[in-house]
């Protein structure tokens, strides 16, 4: 299943992709860093509605480049 922009008490995520034995939660920052798109996700809470759920979980922080038009970065966490 996937989910784009969640809402969660502190804002939305970007999309959340939800298979039978992973979650993926993506951020998408447009000339930012994949470092601050996953900093989003940890200070706003996006993964915490799954913290008792027994599936691998990441977040996924993706930068795109308006100049190169392109992603130029991306940083993969799991959360355990």
């Amino acid at each position: 299943m996937t989910k784009s922009s969640t809402a969660f008490w502190r804002g939305r995520a970007d999309c959340i992709v939800e298979t039978d034995d992973y979650i993926y939660i993506f951020e998408f920052k447009r000339d930012a860093s994949a470092k601050e798109a996953l900093a989003q996700i940890e200070e706003a809470g996006y993964a915490l509605p799954y913290a008792s759920d027994k599936r691998k979980l990441f977040k996924i922080g993706v930068n795109f480049d308006s100049k190169e038009r392109n992603m130029n970065e991306w940083e993969v966490e799991e959360i355990e």
